[in-house]
């Protein structure tokens, strides 16, 4: 009887270890390399196919012919744009999220709206809970195949049994293969089964949607490797307590990373949020200080968000600093900004920051709306609903010009807002608009037009 081979992988990052140790070397994790069984067989393609003829020849970059990319549309427009126009054929999506964020509920939305064959393979549920799901969805759609499976080599028969047009995973950790003599969810496994329909999607030009579970880390669950095997990884993010939920892409070989899908999870499903300034600038009956709206851009998308600010004098000694949704440090060089060249003393005061709606922004556009709403909280006077902001702020106290400023006024414009701050190094296309463009170059002057 051959001796069975074992190795030991890192549950963290996938190294694999031929003997135990408590430390990983790759990762530096403690106590994270668990025994697997390893047995080499050889291994058959996907189906039993005669192999392909080997076409692939080192060709010059002007021989090389572009096809033209031929996209599957998932009839759900925030997918589309956070994918960069829909769904690639061959490519294989990852998509991950904290428990019960709705990342099923999402796929299957998709795959009952979509006008192509689509089997929806679950190893987590059984078909009678995805009927009741999709009652719940109210949609019915007879292109959409449920199967209940974790091993591979069934579903692959199922695959040419039904020939779909899209296949659907839920979820990874659950597969297995009969090539690995491992228990589903291993490192082992993960990276063989994801392998296998890597390969059937390439080699039938069929996309793949793969549901990964996440770790107490908020990163996918498995090997890093998982990660870079994949086309796309996306990000399904939100608060369960809330309503709306983010989709990000994190990789994205076939389109941009920034752009961005916000839903609103219902009883009949998630609803697209056409207009994401519905969500992040909150509805209130009179001005209230502290707050300013700031216009930026995720991607190509133009959004009005509101930043709050809270200043109060420091109770405990040591002034406070917290922001939620904003870079910290960043917020700290800004009241530095604001003690040193305009002359707010702000050293003894707590200062806390919110963006609301839950969404973090890296745009450096919104330094003039946390100014402003800095100052607003400090001076405790209202800044007016309608004005908004949209500009850069440098450590000489400078107010610096930001890219696409045309879409920003334009999309201020059409939300009804009566004033946008902007720096006047901008340049902006002067048309006839029906909102005031104010263009400033200091704080001192900010602070002298708003107080």
């Amino acid at each position: 009887m051959a001796k069975v081979k074992t190795t030991f992988f890192c549950q963290n990052c996938g190294t694999q270890f031929p003997k135990w140790a408590g430390k990983c070397t790759s990762c530096n994790e403690w106590n994270t390399l668990v025994e697997e069984i390893v047995q080499k067989e050889e291994k058959r393609n996907w189906k039993q196919s005669t192999p392909k003829k080997n076409t692939n020849t080192p060709l010059a970059v002007s021989e090389i012919e572009i096809d033209k990319e031929i996209r599957l549309h998932t009839q759900n427009n925030e997918l589309n744009n956070v994918l960069g126009g829909g769904l690639v054929p061959g490519s294989v999506i990852l998509l991950g999220g904290e428990p019960g964020i709705g990342k099923s509920t999402l796929l299957l939305q998709i795959a009952l709206e979509m006008q192509h064959r689509v089997l929806y393979v679950s190893g987590e549920e059984s078909q009678s809970q995805i009927k009741m799901r999709a009652e719940r969805l109210q949609n019915n759609n007879s292109n959409c195949l449920i199967l209940t499976e974790t091993k591979t080599q069934n579903i692959f028969k199922n695959i040419e049994a039904t020939n779909p047009d899209v296949l659907v995973i839920d979820s990874i950790q659950t597969l297995y293969t009969d090539y690995i003599d491992a228990s589903p969810g291993t490192v082992s496994q993960i990276k063989e089964t994801t392998a296998e329909l890597i390969k059937f999607a390439k080699e039938t030009a069929t996309p793949v949607l793969v549901i990964g579970h996440i770790n107490k880390e908020g990163s996918i669950a498995g090997p890093k490797i998982l990660e870079h095997m994949v086309d796309v990884v996306l990000q399904f993010e939100g608060d369960r307590n809330h309503t709306y939920r983010i989709l990000r892409s994190q990789k994205n070989r076939f389109g941009s990373t920034a752009e961005l899908g916000i839903y609103e999870m219902l009883g009949t499903g998630l609803r697209e949020v056409s207009n994401p300034s519905e969500i992040l600038i909150s509805e209130k009956d009179a001005d209230l200080s502290g707050t300013a709206v700031a216009a930026t851009l995720e991607g190509m998308r133009p959004l009005m968000i509101e930043v709050q600010a809270l200043v109060s004098s420091a109770v405990y000694g040591t002034p406070q600093r917290s922001a939620t949704g904003y870079n910290l440090k960043r917020l700290n060089m800004i009241l530095a900004v604001l003690e040193k060249r305009a002359g707010f003393r702000l050293g003894a005061k707590d200062v806390f920051l919110n963006i609301t709606g839950g969404i973090h922004v890296a745009d450096p556009a919104i330094d003039l709306a946390v100014i402003s709403a800095i100052l607003s909280s400090n001076e405790d006077d209202a800044i007016p609903q309608n004005y908004t902001f949209a500009a850069e702020i440098g450590l000489a106290g400078e107010i610096r010009p930001v890219n696409k400023i045309d879409q920003r006024i334009s999309e201020a414009e059409k939300l009804g807002f009566e004033k946008i701050f902007i720096s006047k190094f901008n340049k902006f296309k002067k048309d006839n608009r029906a909102i005031e463009i104010v263009c400033v170059s200091k704080i001192e002057e900010i602070y002298a037009l708003l107080f």
